[in-house]
């Protein structure tokens, strides 16, 4: 398959839908996600609105993305009793390296891998100071 930079709405939800497919259904992560999300239609439709801010900073989007994915994050840590550790989100950044590498190539590709990453790992940080602030 020819590889193509992501450069519109199409891709981006190009590359979320394609993601989320192998998300479902990961021995890890598929559990998870199809247990906390009811309307996957909406829900990735939100995605692709967080994807597209994220990676077309500075581009006039006729949708913009609100929202609080952290807290998000920390409801569902707490959800599964403070299991979500740092191989789930390793498995989640593999899948979404191997579904941008399946698809796209190009500065905005490299761009929303390193911006998946640095967000995995603020999620991570912050899901596990959130535990300890609990305890206090």
């Amino acid at each position: 398959m020819n590889r193509k930079t992501i450069s519109t709405r199409d891709d981006v939800t190009l590359l979320v839908h394609e993601f989320y497919k192998k998300v479902r259904i990961d021995a890890l992560l598929g559990p998870i996600f199809n247990d906390a999300i009811t309307d996957w239609e909406t829900h990735l439709d939100h995605l692709v609105t967080f994807w597209e801010t994220s990676l077309f900073i500075g581009r006039k989007l006729e949708h913009k993305y609100t929202g609080n994915p952290l807290e998000a994050h920390v409801k569902i840590d707490t959800r599964y009793n403070q299991t979500i550790t740092e191989l789930h989100f390793g498995v989640w950044l593999n899948l979404w390296y191997a579904t941008i590498d399946q698809y796209f190539e190009g500065d905005v590709a490299d761009n929303a891998k390193r911006r998946a990453r640095k967000m995995g790992t603020f999620m991570y940080l912050k899901i596990f100071e959130a535990r300890h602030n609990k305890k206090l």
